[in-house]
């Protein structure tokens, strides 16, 4: 059948989580772009509507109980370190209640929130394409 992102390009989905002019961003362990910051997200599952999957995906991985989102952009990412090609729909909400944390230490090893002038290095692609695309009020 074939792996989503490595046979033939994979279906993702993202959220960026805003609070007081910051973004939460994460540190990926695990390809595609292991030791990299990045916004929440992951694979649209066959049949999830990807707004579901998208708060899925942000509250396994934040710990956070996710709101309202609202659709941001759609990206596409090709990582050739790690020969993997992603379609992603990128989402934005400020509407979440709880405290980040590390939920999954086996995928995320840091987290925290920050500014558009005080961006962790390397940033994945994602969060850059996803950056890229927030507005300079919100963030």
């Amino acid at each position: 059948m074939g792996k989503p992102g490595i046979d033939f390009p994979g279906l993702g989905t993202g959220l960026a989580i805003l609070r007081d002019r910051k973004l939460l961003l994460y540190k990926r362990l695990k390809a595609p772009e292991a030791g990299f910051w990045s916004i929440v997200g992951g694979k649209v599952d066959h049949m999830e509507p990807a707004a579901n999957a998208t708060i899925r995906e942000a509250e396994e991985e934040s710990g956070l109980s996710i709101g309202q989102i609202d659709y941001l952009c759609a990206i596409e990412v090709l990582v050739e370190a790690d020969q993997q090609h992603w379609i992603s729909l990128i989402y934005v909400t400020k509407d979440f209640s709880g405290e980040a944390s590390l939920v999954e230490p086996d995928k995320l090893s840091d987290f925290g929130w920050f500014g558009r002038n005080e961006l962790p290095q390397p940033l994945s692609a994602f969060a850059k394409a996803t950056i890229a695309h927030l507005s300079e009020d919100d963030f």
